[in-house]
């Protein structure tokens, strides 16, 4: 009888890390007597929060992704394990937001296709990250599962879900910055999207807070693992802490076959 395919994931609740090392090791090391086979950070974890790059240098930001990217590779090759975790690249252009998935060989870059463009919140006017035709998110494969890589505001795009249709993802990876007590809507988006897509998705969203204006922003964690029958399976609530979770291929297959969403599709695409 062949053996389950497993995979351990985890996901890191933390406010911005600054240059600060020594916590996220910490977290490691606990992760690596898991058997962890990769780790999320949330969005503005390794850098600050965009709104804050006005009062820093702009060699102190590149400094610092930097670092981080450094400090990343290293410890994916010291603990054997696989990083997930949005940063921010410059270039002669400015700012660009991206996410960076660091295994103990290779560093890749996934850039945000579409970012935020409200009036309190513009992320679009102020990253360079350029409007263009989308392309596929970033995908890997890791212990048998194809795991798909999706910046928080992307979720609510279909065509982003189209592809984790299409690619047969088992896993999406989604790091976030959520506020404004937005917790209810993002949970219910999460499990929703899990449900009608058949896969996990794990969350990781940071902690910290933010005043501008006499507004408070408060990112409030509610970092989590959703199984693909729409299920929160573990939840962290809004303390620095750390998931860790296996998630077990058979569940995904399972719902696939038992809901045959992608079958009905199937049988009218080969009518056309």
């Amino acid at each position: 009888m062949p053996s389950r395919k497993q995979l351990v994931v985890s996901a890191l609740q933390l406010p911005t890390l600054g240059m600060n090392a020594t916590r996220l090791e910490f977290y490691l090391k606990q992760a690596k007597q898991r058997d962890a086979d990769v780790m999320l950070l949330g969005e503005y974890v390794l850098n600050h929060f965009f709104k804050e790059f006005a009062t820093m240098v702009p060699n102190m930001v590149k400094e610092q992704s930097r670092k981080h990217i450094e400090l990343l590779k290293n410890l994916a090759k010291k603990y054997d394990i696989v990083f997930v975790a949005p940063i921010i690249i410059t270039k002669k252009d400015g700012y660009h937001k991206t996410i960076a998935k660091i295994t103990p060989k290779s560093a890749s870059y996934y850039e945000q296709q579409i970012l935020l463009s409200y009036a309190h919140w513009n992320e679009k006017k102020f990253f360079a990250n350029k409007v263009a035709p989308l392309k596929d998110p970033m995908t890997f494969n890791i212990k048998g599962f194809k795991v798909m890589v999706m910046a928080g505001f992307e979720l609510h795009f279909d065509p982003f879900w189209q592809r984790v249709t299409e690619k047969k993802i088992d896993l999406v990876l989604l790091p976030t910055a959520s506020t404004f007590g937005s917790h209810n809507r993002w949970r219910e988006i999460i499990k929703t999207k899990a449900f009608l897509h058949g896969c996990y998705v794990l969350r990781a969203n940071r902690l910290g807070e933010y005043s501008n204006d006499e507004v408070k922003w408060k990112f409030y964690g509610d970092t989590m693992l959703v199984s693909p029958e729409g299920e929160v399976e573990m939840m962290l609530e809004d303390k620095e802490s750390m998931l860790i979770e296996v998630l077990d291929k058979a569940e995904v297959l399972e719902h696939r076959k038992a809901w045959g969403f992608e079958k009905e599709l199937k049988q009218r695409e080969e009518l056309l």
